[in-house]
């Protein structure tokens, strides 16, 4: 979920993330990595956005990862054997705080190849500009702060005070509730944000359509009730994510309350 999030994001808000991370607000379309693969590429936390002269790469981390430098020179050579013009700038963005050693790797030597690119620890960067534009607001929540429920609060007051778009501003809760998740509690996301507008935005709806989704084609392939039940449950934590219930998580997957419970208690031991 955190990838698709990221993408969506990142793609709906490019220029909220060209003006963060490149100093100007250019209008950025998607770059397929399609275009680029010569054999399969991990497309899955890949973020690549072009304008006429450059190629901006993104990484969204929740977790330290030893394979980060090579994957971020293959992808270099990958663009420039396709846009060999154009200026490329590469970000590693880490989201969950980590001692880990990798999240502050910033280069892949092989040999005499050195390359480099940009790790940025969202834990150590100030939530100033980050309020400050639509497209970055979830990710505030994952600033510098001695008190993630108080920051969540600052960035839930934001979306609700300065996003007149109802549609919009849905979307951004959604994804300041599942960012939050990285750092608080369910309860406590449910006690902050307003699950009644977070329902509204295509974010939450597409969380329930997998679920949903997913569980009709396990069914199919399986011809078994037990399949369409399985799917509906590993949609739960997401849910979970988003502040919901116990009981509105049981509404919404048109399951037995107690089932959710056992799944829940199971997941926690």
């Amino acid at each position: 979920m955190f990838d698709n999030l990221c993408k969506f994001l990142a793609e709906s808000f490019s220029e909220d993330y060209a003006a963060w991370l490149l100093g100007r607000p250019i209008k950025l379309t998607k770059l397929s990595p399609t275009e680029l693969s010569l054999e399969p590429i991990r497309a899955d936390s890949l973020i690549l956005e072009q304008s006429e002269d450059l190629v901006l790469h993104l990484e969204f981390q929740t977790e330290p990862d030893s394979t980060m430098g090579f994957r971020m020179l293959d992808y270099r050579v990958r663009v420039y054997r396709r846009f060999p013009q154009k200026t490329m700038h590469q970000f590693v963005i880490y989201l969950k705080p980590s001692n880990n050693d990798l999240v502050y790797q910033d280069s892949f030597q092989l040999g005499e190849t050195l390359h480099r690119y940009q790790a940025i620890r969202l834990w150590e960067q100030s939530s100033e500009v980050f309020l400050q534009s639509p497209g970055l607001l979830p990710l505030a929540v994952l600033t510098q702060t001695s008190d993630p429920a108080l920051k969540l609060r600052e960035v839930a007051t934001t979306v609700l005070d300065q996003i007149e778009d109802n549609r919009v501003k849905a979307n951004l809760m959604a994804a300041t509730s599942v960012f939050g998740g990285i750092l608080l509690a369910p309860e406590l996301i449910k006690t902050i944000l307003r699950s009644e507008i977070m329902k509204e935005s295509a974010i939450y709806q597409e969380i329930l359509e997998e679920g949903k989704i997913a569980g009709k084609l396990e069914g199919r392939l399986e011809g078994k009730l037990e399949g369409r039940l399985e799917a509906k449950l590993e949609t739960i934590p997401l849910l979970k994510k988003l502040g919901l219930t116990i009981a509105e998580i049981a509404k919404e997957l048109d399951i037995d309350v107690e089932l959710v419970n056992r799944f829940v208690a199971n997941q926690n031991n």
